[in-house]
């Protein structure tokens, strides 16, 4: 297509008519990967006779174009630009990209980010010579405009990765210097040389950012550069083409170099300047840093922050960016002293002043309480806030210089807050008050643990903090709904003062401005945590949650969620009459909060952070309500369209809570329906396809199908649930591309089967057998070894005969009981076994040994009948050693549970991974169902064991004990004792051959585990009674 054409449809492009508008893209779309269209779109972008909303549209399309193309995404994708199109393109830009306008410059610039970060330098060796060129020349602009780009590529690159950066500083520094200075020494600059300087320091910013390229170790050299940004600092900013508009005059060319500049001298000083860096060369730069240059910044920021104490203009950015530098300076004697003359001036003019409610934070706080609350409460805003920045500082220096500070800081507040109480109505302070209500909080950790101050805490809090709930002042309200927030866990020696706070703080919810109701929310999560009689909350937790759910109505934000989570968490079965009204608002406030995300489609907003965390409260009032199933089916129909949705690729952002959300229906509904089995195949479509990342959280809700709906996964031939089961495990267990860690779950879920399908799944135990076998031979981790062999195991306890006669089929039987015989065997330095490490390890494989001895002598030599007797005989024992240490463990944490909480949870540190809840503890009701149904919550959160484990790590053998089996109630003891009696029926000169082959050492655990299993017996039947007793007392 000629350059006439392609502009003419570039203006259809423009067109208001949707025909006309759809045709040109067409157009656009067809002729694209023609050869030269990309030359094409290029030249009308820079014709400076063609219509200039036609060269934006050609600028955008151009952009889009080499975003997508310019390299391949797969290795095997064909190349869809000529190389001589290529050629065209890369000498062209250069050309252009500083004559063009600078709406149309932004496009080419991100056109040559692209290029760059693909081809620079192997494809594009003479970029650098250019560069190199233009700035000895006129082009000065667009080599530093280039050159920015380039040096950005490697801004956060590391050891051999940055490499290029030693040639780009030694080939353009020595020139960026030259330049830097000239600028610098022109009189009355225009606007043009803020730009200039402004790309230099962004060259500079990012050539340091990571480490100081060699040749700024000479001292010259960096001295020459710290003059400049030094002359950059003091200089005041021209007055004169200041805009007038904040937003504007924060941006405006000299306020940015400032910034930069500033930015930079931190960046020197907090990453390079402090005197504890290990490298000899590093440390040596340190010290000249500190000696030469560190003090001087300081006098500097000092002098730059004096202006607003005079009431001049700074950017909060560069406020933010100096009280870090200042901050950072407390800790380091020398600095600390050069401080101290002006510690005074700059604590309670310069920075208590930044801490107070300031005249942009009314207007906004009027104009629009949306963004008053949302600017609050992100964590992106506290980087650029000079409040934070003050709090921060007020904090690090009663933290690290608390003897000359704390106590002066705290007259000066106290000073504050009786000058507020003398003064008339009229006259209040209200916002000195704000400010230091605000310091109150931010100190609460020092003074909390700091006397006298510990012991006046209620007292300030009931004389200055609770009079406020009631300030005709909004921002003082809710700020006495903060600091009530920050100290709620302090010991009340009166409670009814707890509980007035408590009150007032649940009032605010009802406020009627709406930052007050979102502190009292916040707030309130802390009173509910340190809430020591819930019968505080209970007559109002109604009202409570009625104001919850009309603020989700207004605000996405994630602490609601977070607040909400502690009252269920709290309350727990009594959330019960409110779960369904519950998870009703938070399915609504969840869709909301997708529309939002999707609408600003930027992955961290709050309404993405809101999303996750209404899912994560549905999953805690469902953990809440776990024993009482009927209310799930009541919740089903409200939770099935989010399971729907985001079960594809809509929800890769909250798969993990979503999956949380279907194990827990799938486990604790009375039954599962019709309706949750759809989910079935959108999981396999998402495991196939992208989600292999969740495998280990999917395996929990396949395995509740399986488990929990045996019949229907075996005769629902619409969709082939058996067959969807094998085409994944197939699919992953041979992938050669795929980790051993990574398709642990897959012989989990053929243990499921085997497990919960006897007997009705005989043609599946080949295909299954021959994968496992396949992938046993090339597995390299202990972990999935042992997994593997228990697929065996769980075969053999399925049907015996039918196995070992697979195994012979496929020539294998005795490669395989090697394995597993060496397996057993083998111990770590410390004494303790390698493998089959929990005690559900150590089941299956007795369950599928002990299966072996049943079979008739034809089938099973009287040599391997003995070997594998005796290898069952050791495991029992190891196994029953096991649970005994468990329930001793189990029994200690139990009277630990009066320590506050704190004790950890250090499961397997004698690497035997044990398991809390198989075994014998398995019957045990209700707390059994408790502890399952925790670490079903952990297994599910969790999203896969540690793979960089070496073979001593424990790590991945803890990972999923809690989920339950139809082997729970299989004792292997008696198991064991029972085939053995089935043995002396049938063939009484076989066992007793096999008891003569015994030694004295087996002999005895034989009959250790004979005594055992009667115990067993005994223990089992008294279980059974004393719960059948408990249902009929109920």
């Amino acid at each position: 297509m000629d350059l006439p054409s392609l502009a003419v449809i570039l203006q259809a492009a423009l067109s208001p008519n949707p025909d006309q508008l759809k045709a040109a893209e067409e157009s656009l779309n067809q002729f694209q990967y023609t050869p030269q269209h990309l030359v094409r779109l290029l030249q009308i972008i820079v014709d400076g006779n063609c219509d200039m909303a036609v060269r934006q549209v050609a600028s955008i399309h151009f952009k889009n174009f080499i975003a997508k193309n310019w390299s391949p995404h797969e290795p095997d994708e064909q190349q869809k630009i000529s190389q001589s199109d290529k050629e065209m393109v890369r000498d062209n830009i250069l050309v252009y990209v500083a004559q063009v306008p600078p709406l149309l410059r932004a496009q080419l610039g991100e056109c040559l980010k692209t290029i760059v970060h693909a081809d620079y330098p192997e494809q594009w060796p003479r970029l650098l010579d250019w560069v190199k060129h233009n700035l000895q020349d006129q082009q000065v602009y667009g080599a530093l405009f280039v050159l920015r780009i380039l040096s950005r590529k490697y801004e956060f690159k590391s050891d051999e990765e940055r490499t290029p950066v030693h040639r780009i500083v030694e080939e353009t520094f020595p020139h960026l210097l030259g330049i830097f200075n000239r600028l610098v020494q022109i009189v009355n600059p225009p606007l043009e040389v803020a730009e200039l300087i402004k790309l230099i320091c962004k060259i500079f910013w990012s050539s340091i950012y990571l480490e100081i390229p060699k040749q700024l170790f000479d001292p010259n050299v960096f001295n020459s550069w710290m003059i400049l940004f030094l002359n950059v600092l003091e200089r005041p900013v021209p007055l004169e083409g200041q805009p007038a508009d904040p937003e504007l005059r924060k941006s405006w060319g000299w306020w940015k170099v400032k910034k930069w500049t500033v930015h930079i001298l931190n960046r020197l000083y907090t990453r390079f300047g402090d005197l504890k860096l290990q490298n000899p060369e590093n440390r040596a730069f340190a010290q000249m840093f500190q000696k030469n240059f560190a003090g001087k910044i300081l006098e500097c920021h000092l002098n730059l922050l004096n202006v607003i104490r005079m009431g001049g203009y700074l950017p909060d950015r560069v406020i933010n960016l100096i009280l870090q530098y200042l901050s950072n300076s407390i800790s380091k004697m020398s600095m600390y002293q050069l401080l101290q003359p002006r510690l005074d001036v700059l604590l309670f003019e310069i920075v208590f002043p930044l801490m107070c409610f300031n005249d942009n934070d009314q207007k906004l706080w009027d104009e629009d309480p949306h963004e008053y609350v949302r600017k609050g409460y992100d964590i992106i805003e506290d980087l650029y806030s000079p409040r934070t920045a003050a709090m921060d500082f007020v904090s690090e220096l009663v933290r690290k210089r608390a003897k000359e500070n704390l106590h002066k800081f705290i007259q000066f507040i106290v000073e504050i807050f009786k000058r507020y109480d003398e003064a008339s109505l009229e006259y209040k302070a209200y916002r000195q008050k704000d400010g230091a209500l605000l310091a109150i909080g931010a100190l609460c950790d020092k003074l909390k643990q700091t006397e006298p101050y510990k012991s006046e805490l209620e007292h300030m809090l009931v004389q200055h903090v609770f009079p406020e709930f009631s300030s005709p002042v909004g921002h003082l309200r809710a700020k006495a709904a903060w600091v009530a927030g920050q100290y709620a866990h302090i010991n009340f020696s009166d409670q009814n003062n707890f509980r007035k706070a408590l009150h007032s703080v649940v009032s605010g919810l009802r406020d009627p401005e709406l930052p007050v109701r979102v502190d009292s929310v916040f707030a309130l999560r802390s009173f509910v945590e340190a809430c020591k009689d819930l019968n505080e909350i209970r007559p109002i937790l109604p009202q409570l949650l009625d104001e919850f759910f009309k603020l989700m109505n207004e605000v996405e934000n994630e602490d609601l969620v977070f607040t909400l989570e502690t009252i269920v968490d709290k309350f727990g079965e009594e959330m019960a009459p409110y779960a369904l009204g519950l998870c009703q608002n938070l399915a609504a406030a969840f869709w909301r909060c997708m529309n939002t995300a999707e609408a600003d489609d930027e992955a961290d907003d709050p309404g993405a952070l809101a999303a996750v965390g209404c899912l994560r409260a549905i999953s805690t009032i469902l953990e809440s309500v776990s024993r009482l199933p009927h209310l799930f089916v009541q919740i089903e129909p409200t939770l099935l369209p989010i399971m729907r949705r985001m079960l594809t690729t809509d929800g890769q952002e909250v798969f993990e809570e979503v999956l949380e959300i279907v194990s827990y229906m799938t486990f604790f509904s009375p039954t599962i329906s019709l309706e949750m089995w759809s989910l079935w195949p959108l999981m396999m479509e998402a495991l196939a396809d992208w989600a292999i990342d969740f495998f280990p959280n999917i395996l929990v809700p396949l395995d509740n199908y399986i488990s929990r709906s045996t019949a229907h996964f075996l005769t629902c031939k619409d969709p082939n649930y058996q067959q969807s089961l094998w085409d994944m495990i197939s699919t992953i267990m041979p992938d050669r591309n795929m980790e051993d860690s990574d398709i642990e779950p897959a012989p989990k879920l053929i243990e499921v089967v085997f497990q919960n399908c006897r007997g009705q799944v005989d043609q599946w135990v080949e295909p299954y057998l021959r994968i496992t076998v396949e992938r046993l031979r090339r597995a390299e981790k202990p972990y999935l070894k042992c997994l593997l062999i228990q697929v065996i195991a769980d075969a053999l306890y399925y049907n015996a005969a039918l196995t070992l006669s697979i195994l012979h089929k496929l020539g294998v039987a005795t490669e395989i009981f090697g394995l597993w015989f060496q397996m057993l065997q083998q111990v770590k330095k410390s004494g303790v076994r390698a493998n089959f490490k929990r005690e559900h390890d150590k089941k299956v494989c007795c369950l599928g040994l002990t299966s072996l001895l049943a079979l008739p002598a034809d089938q099973l030599p009287g040599e391997a009948l003995g070997r594998i007797f005796r290898a069952t005989l050791d495991l029992l024992v190891a196994y029953k050693d096991q649970v005994a240490e468990a329930a001793k463990e189990e029994e200690a944490e139990d009277d630990d549970d009066d320590m506050d909480g704190f004790q950890t949870d250090d499961e397997d540190e004698d690497g035997d991974g044990s398991d809390k809840e198989m075994g014998f503890d398995a019957e045990d009701g209700d707390e059994a169902d408790s502890i399952r149904l925790q670490k079903l919550a952990a297994q599910a959160k969790d999203l896969r064991p540690n793979d960089e484990d070496d073979d001593d790590s424990d790590n991945d053998y803890s990972d999923d004990e809690e989920l339950q089996s139809p082997i729970d109630e299989v004792d292997p003891f008696i198991f064991f004792v029972d085939t053995v009696k089935a043995m002396q029926a049938s063939d009484p000169l076989r066992l007793q051959n096999l008891t003569q082959t015994l030694d004295f050492h087996y002999q005895a655990l034989a009959n250790g585990v004979a005594q055992h299993a009667e115990q067993r017996r005994v223990e089992i039947e008294k279980e059974k009674m004393e719960k059948a007793s408990a249902g009929g007392a109920s």
